[in-house]
């Protein structure tokens, strides 16, 4: 067969470096963004953080292959970070186990650069070092010390031996000769130290120490150790009725001793915890103008970038073979900046949308939410669903009614019996206002909640209510009744 030539056209989709960039900053959070440009900044010498810089841009018609050096600063900072501290969940009987048993202690010295001092900061004390502070002021003999010691490396953060006796002393060598009861002495005089229940091997251990460590005229102290030894179960399932049965008490008898229980500490060790802290970087700022909620970017949100105006005035100067690859460099740099503006600007964009559509929500709160999906507010901007949902992860609108992630205003939502739609985040504030309003003696069910839904049209069913209901962390019905 004869060869030929021949003329084919196709279309392909390529993305260029430069467009990779841009979908990666669009999907980075504030802090990541930060990290990214300060690993950038290290590369790439044409690029500095500049405080001073006026928020600018890159002009469309600048050239990124040429060397000017007119800059075009972002601005963006992480000064304003807002704190949001996540700190473990409640335990049972609904207490969170904060008890000021320790206060950090902290101290720092005059910096003097003639003397060379550095400013200082206490460690925070941990659990053992408290427990061992107490050790080593007691006593006993040198050798139960470090008996009490091993227990003392074996306890978790919450301040549970959550070992058996058995099972440690199987772990430990046979060289040190420690029986089981040297273990058992060494536990009782573990449990002896502050804060009260540590040491103990579980919940109803721990609450029944703290209660031995109240006075033995504390009013209804009996009953209340009676009711952890023997009904702990029952109480935290709230089974009132059977509990006075077998008690063979009344309800003020009941109510007493239980707040007693309630008002120990069953995590005497959590206050030694260290809190993780996740800070956030609010990208837009919503106020009201004229009547109106608008939406701003954050000032302070984004690095303050500029070219170095040194090497650029080289390049300018200069063009051999030597400066090629500050050229190179001197382009990442401008497209850097004008990804910078663009994730900027489209930020501002889709949570002005966002906010135009939900003007109820910021008058009126979770109640007025609208439904809303990443596929309207992205037809309405001409972006694609994928880009609307990378502005809307990891990034954050300041709000008069608190700081909440722009993801948090789409959502699911349920038909009304007038052929519209309510908000799934509506319907749980609503869910949420009927049980906080109830009777206690008398809690509405699943089925009753959505009997009053369904009297103001919102059509849910009991399955559907449940599911937010436990989304929400509320207990059913039975098990959020008094007496």
């Amino acid at each position: 067969m004869k060869p030929t030539l021949q003329l084919k056209l196709s279309q392909q989709l390529k993305l260029t470096p430069q467009l990779q960039q841009s979908i990666r900053l669009l999907q980075l959070s504030t802090l990541e963004l930060n990290q990214e440009v300060e690993r950038i900044i290290q590369e790439n010498p044409l690029l500095e953080l500049n405080d001073g810089a006026e928020y600018g841009s890159v002009s469309q018609e600048e050239s990124v292959d040429s060397s000017s050096t007119n800059s075009s600063d972002v601005r963006v900072g992480v000064d304003a970070t807002t704190t949001v501290t996540e700190s473990k969940g409640d335990a049972e009987l609904n207490q969170n186990g904060d008890v000021d048993w320790y206060q950090d202690n902290s101290y720092s010295r005059d910096t003097r650069e003639d003397e060379g001092e550095a400013q200082l900061a206490a460690k925070p004390q941990s659990l053992r070092e408290y427990l061992y502070l107490q050790l080593s002021l007691s006593q006993i003999t040198a050798n139960d010390k470090s008996i009490v010691g091993l227990l003392i490396d074996s306890l978790d953060d919450d301040g549970y031996l959550s070992q058996d006796l058995d099972e440690l002393i199987e772990l430990l060598p046979s060289e040190l000769e420690i029986s089981l009861s040297d273990l058992q002495i060494a536990l009782t005089s573990l449990q002896r130290l502050d804060p009260p229940g540590v040491g103990a091997c579980n919940l109803k251990e721990c609450l029944t120490i703290q209660l031995q460590t109240l006075p033995e005229d504390t009013p209804f102290l009996e009953q209340a150790l009676l009711l952890v030894k023997q009904h702990l179960e029952s109480l935290a399932s709230r089974d009132f009725s059977q509990i006075k049965k077998l008690m063979h008490c009344d309800d003020e008898c009941l109510r007493s001793a239980q707040s007693l229980i309630v008002n120990l500490n069953p995590r005497p060790g959590a206050a030694f915890s260290s809190i993780d802290t996740r800070y956030v970087v609010p990208d837009v700022i919503v106020t009201k103008v004229n009547d109106v909620w608008v939406a701003d970017i954050n000032p302070e949100s984004m690095p303050r970038l500029s070219i170095n105006h040194l090497y650029a005035d080289i390049l300018k100067h200069t063009r051999d073979v030597s400066t090629r690859r500050l050229a190179g460099q001197l382009n990442e740099a401008k497209w850097l900046i004008k990804n910078m503006h663009q994730r900027s600007d489209t930020i501002h964009r889709v949570s002005n949308a966002i906010v135009e559509r939900q003007q109820q929500f910021f008058e009126h709160g979770e109640v007025a939410m609208r439904p809303m999906v990443l596929r309207e507010i992205a037809e309405i901007l001409g972006l694609h669903e994928s880009t609307v949902s990378r502005v809307t992860t990891q990034k954050y609108m300041r709000t008069p009614r608190g700081i909440f992630e722009l993801k948090y205003f789409f959502g699911s939502h349920v038909a009304t019996d007038t052929g519209g739609a309510c908000s799934a985040t509506a319907i749980r504030a609503l869910i949420k206002q009927l049980i906080k309003a109830e009777n206690e003696k008398k809690p509405l069910s699943d089925n009753k909640i959505s009997e009053v839904l369904g009297e103001q049209g919102i059509v849910v069913a009991r399955r559907t209510v449940a599911k937010y209901r436990e989304s929400m962390q509320i207990l059913p019905a039975n098990q959020r009744k008094t007496f």
